[in-house]
């Protein structure tokens, strides 16, 4: 303990071996060997002579006078301890944590009066070292060997530990908190360094740590039974802590409540959270807001609250945490309660309605609105936009300000016939919007803040995205309609010149000179009949002849011809889907789509690029992810045709598969390649789509529907082969197409009628014709029924040729039928009765393919 003398505390530490004899005890010792020499002089002066001592004395002299000037020069020192050792010493001896300083060998050098009063020491000899005070104390010999541990590693460490009793004997009684520091230091003089333990009573600290913990808890316990509800959120809206009065409201369980696992977005219903989301404070502040809405319990149902919300920012404006009072306004009892029941209506559906709802003054400015209003308008409008009384016109767009301006003093004249205004965001041309002015009945005159009117709004972007489908679509039947109507009258016309020129091709041989013009002739007409083949793809209208495909295969027979179709500059990528499922197609057709988007991406690349071909599955989760409106959902086969061209315009991409649209050069392109594309992709059931940006590349998308064999059909996945096609075409050449049958021939166009009976004439057959069905129904009736084979134009005045098998099969219910037509024999066989045989001629045709199809129609069996 300190020892009190004169009135001062006594802080000299109980052991300190580190101090140096000082100043005086070196003086005193010099003394004594000066007074020693003088008695040694006087005693032996007389037996050692004068001579010696006359030595003795100079010897000494020169040693005084070395000793002086090693002073001088300060190779010799004699100095005070300095001002900062005493005070160093002096705060070490009057700290009221116990120090404790030990050599490498566990030896006291150094225990201030603070750790002899700690550990109960009286004297030098009771000081004892921590760890033999504490290492075999169960309740601190781990944090006490722990320090131990880093002191001999060389590290510093400190620890807790509690006690059941203090270390020092007779103190209270009871449980103590003590804090031990340790670490290591080097003294000037020692070569090892040293161990300074530092310990501490720390258990008033405890004690204090305690009695805030109960008050906290306490605090906690009136917050959660508190009549009101409350809750903490952080920046992401993610809920910290939720009281226990709300948690009963919502119906959560606050023992599995965990902080950050529940959303404000989960709590909030409808368009609440536009209403919470708009208030925002400024930077480095705080802003309160009170906010009527609906919660929303675990349970689903809508519990009427206020919100008494406190939003905060960071310094450089992000958004802070938020703490909010939450006042259930479903409850309580005065008289009031009808009052607040219908007020709780109105706000529920003045926020739940799905128009967006703001009040304007006689300025236009925004006054108050609605959560869905908020939401609607959420890049524009919020709580700081209202307080600041924002223009209601900024949100729309500049062109149609005016025409606002105009409702708006229409509706403070308190007129009824305002008309809607149509605009867009003036910062989002894509979405559209509706404004309905309303005036309001009891507004003043007066140029104040009274509300002057009620607007309501709707976005109609995607009523507007549909109108322009519908618009598109119903132009590019228009255009189809048109081009399959010319291309069935064109048909007709090449085939009385393809006729007429085969005609002449068999009175003319080789060597006439007039052959090379009618060839001529005959190639340009199968020239024509290509263009007319790509109108009727357009249309829709063209034959198919759909078998199942397997586009790995498809794709790896077409990719050397895609390589010499692109060039050397262009490098081909083709990457095949695994597992791909089976497509029903026209192969020649598909080849023909394939092909010609690789041409376009090819001259889309002028000093080359890369073109890729890919193929996957999509499932029907997946079609919405793509964002096209026209794609049904669905199981589809999806063929990607990519390249890194200089890309399609937006108003360019927008006619692509327009019939005659061609950015080519003039000679370059019909403008009927992607529109031929595009209908062949559409008679096969599939949806194509065209995404591009300028200076990046284009990407056609082709989606096929996945093929199901029905049940108890034996389809073959396989195209025919190309020996199987070359023996039929062997098979042709040298077939016989003469005939002697009785063959009725109606066609309406008198060259394709003309041609047609001296091509079946010249082969033998008996040929009667008719210019109408109605003509064809009498000729057939004067035959008495003896007719082998009608062949017949499908569209044709008064009676077309589905309406004549119908009354022909009432008399002859197996007669042999042929169809001719410019149109796709899908077009008019829907309409025929399931069991009705025919066959079909596709115009133009030649000669030769008349004789053909009418010579394997009369040797087919009946």
């Amino acid at each position: 303990m300190a020892k009190i003398n004169g009135g001062e505390i006594d802080t000299a530490p109980i052991i300190d071996q580190g101090a140096r004899p000082g100043v005086i005890t070196r003086l005193i010792i010099f003394i004594l060997v000066l007074t020693g020499s003088a008695l040694v002089f006087a005693l032996f002066q007389e037996r050692l002579g004068e001579g010696f001592l006359l030595g003795v004395l100079g010897i000494m002299a020169m040693i005084g006078v070395g000793y002086l000037f090693a002073s001088a020069i300060g190779f010799i020192q004699i100095a005070p301890r300095s001002t900062g050792d005493e005070l160093s010493r002096a705060f070490i001896d009057s700290m009221g944590e116990g120090l404790l300083v030990t050599d490498a060998k566990g030896h006291i050098l150094y225990a201030n009066r603070a750790y002899a009063a700690l550990t109960g020491a009286t004297s030098a000899t009771d000081v004892k070292t921590v760890e033999a005070l504490l290492s075999d104390n169960p309740e601190a010999a781990p944090v006490i060997e722990r320090l131990v541990a880093s002191l001999r590693d060389g590290k510093p460490a400190d620890g807790e530990f509690r006690l059941s009793r203090p270390i020092r004997a007779g103190a209270e009684p009871g449980a103590r908190w003590y804090r031990a520091w340790a670490r290591v230091f080097k003294v000037p003089g020692h070569r090892k360094p040293l161990s300074a333990w530092l310990v501490t009573d720390i258990s008033e600290e405890r004690a204090e740590q305690e009695r805030f913990f109960l008050d906290l808890q306490k605090a906690i316990d009136h917050l959660d039974h508190a009549p009101a509800g409350f809750f903490a959120a952080d920046a992401e809206g993610r809920l910290t802590y939720i009281n226990a009065t709300l948690a009963e409201w919502l119906g959560v369980d606050l023992a599995n409540f965990v902080p950050g696992a529940l959303s404000l977005s989960d709590i909030v219903a409808g368009d609440g959270m536009a209403l919470v989301q708009a208030v925002k404070a400024e930077p480095g502040t705080t802003r309160n807001a009170v906010i009527d809405l609906d919660l929303s319990t675990m349970r689903g149902e809508a519990l009427p609250v206020r919100f008494m919300h406190r939003v905060t920012a960071t310094r450089d404006g992000a958004r802070g945490t938020t703490r909010t009072i939450v006042l259930n306004r479903a409850e309580g009892e005065d008289a009031s309660v009808e009052l607040r029941a219908a007020e709780v209506r109105f706000t529920r559906f003045f926020n739940s309605t799905p128009m967006a709802i703001a009040s304007v003054d006689h300025e236009g400015r925004i006054l108050r609105t609605n959560a869905p209003f908020l939401s609607l308008f959420s890049s524009v409008v919020d709580r700081d936009a209202l307080d600041r009384h924002v223009r209601l016109d900024t949100v729309m767009h500049e062109r149609d300000r005016a025409a606002f301006a105009v409702a708006l003093e229409k509706a403070k004249q308190h007129q009824a016939d305002i008309a809607p205004i149509d605009t867009v965001l003036p910062d989002n041309e894509e979405r559209h919007m509706r404004f309905y002015v309303n005036a309001v009945a009891d507004a003043g005159s007066g140029e104040g803040t009274e509300e002057a009117a009620i607007v309501y709004a709707v976005e109609t972007t995607e009523q507007k995205a549909l109108e322009a489908q519908m618009a598109q679509s119903q132009k590019m039947q228009a255009v189809g309609q048109l081009a399959g109507g010319i291309a069935h009258d064109f048909n007709n016309v090449l085939t009385a010149i393809i006729m007429a020129s085969d005609l002449l091709l068999t009175n003319h041989r080789p060597s006439d000179p007039s052959f090379p013009d009618i060839m001529n002739i005959k190639q340009n007409a199968n020239r024509a009949a290509s263009l007319v083949r790509q109108l009727l793809a357009f249309s829709r209208r063209q034959t198919l002849r759909p078998e199942v495909l397997n586009l790995t295969d498809v794709l790896a027979d077409l990719r050397m011809l895609l390589s010499r179709l692109v060039g050397n500059d262009v490098t081909l990528a083709v990457e095949h889907g695994r597992d791909l499922w089976p497509v029903k197609a026209d192969i020649g057709q598909f080849e023909q789509v394939v092909v010609n988007l690789a041409v376009n991406a090819r001259d889309a690349m002028p000093d080359g690029g890369t073109l890729v071909v890919r193929t996957r599955n999509v499932v029907e989760d997946e079609c919405a992810g793509f964002g096209y409106r026209e794609l049904v959902p669905g199981e589809y086969v999806l063929v990607e045709v990519e390249d890194t061209g200089t890309g399609i315009p937006p108003e360019t991409l927008k006619k692509i598969f327009e019939p005659f649209f061609t950015t080519k050069e003039v000679g370059k392109g019909t403008g009927l390649g992607l529109s031929m594309v595009y209908g062949i992709v559409k008679q096969t059931g599939g949806f194509i789509f065209c995404d591009s940006e300028v200076g990046k590349g284009t990407v056609f998308r082709i989606f096929l529907p996945r093929h199901v064999p029905e049940a108890g059909t034996d389809e073959d996945s396989r195209p025919a082969g190309e020996g199987e096609t070359g023996q039929a075409a062997a098979r042709q050449e040298t077939r016989d197409l003469s005939g002697s049958a009785r063959v009725l021939l109606v066609e309406d166009e008198d060259a394709v009628r003309m041609g047609s009976v001296r091509a079946l004439s010249s082969r033998g057959y008996e040929v009667h014709e008719a210019s109408s069905g109605t003509e064809a129904l009498e000729i057939f009736n004067a035959l008495e029924g003896k007719v082998d084979l009608v062949v017949s134009d499908v569209v044709m005045p008064e009676m077309d040729g589905p309406t004549l098998l119908g009354e022909l099969r009432k008399v002859q219910p197996n007669i042999r039928f042929i169809f001719v037509s410019g149109y796709a024999e899908d077009a008019f066989a829907k309409n025929l009765p399931s069991d009705a045989k025919f066959g079909f001629l596709p115009k133009p045709f030649s000669l030769k393919q008349l004789a053909t199809i009418v010579k394997e129609m009369l040797e087919e069996e009946r």
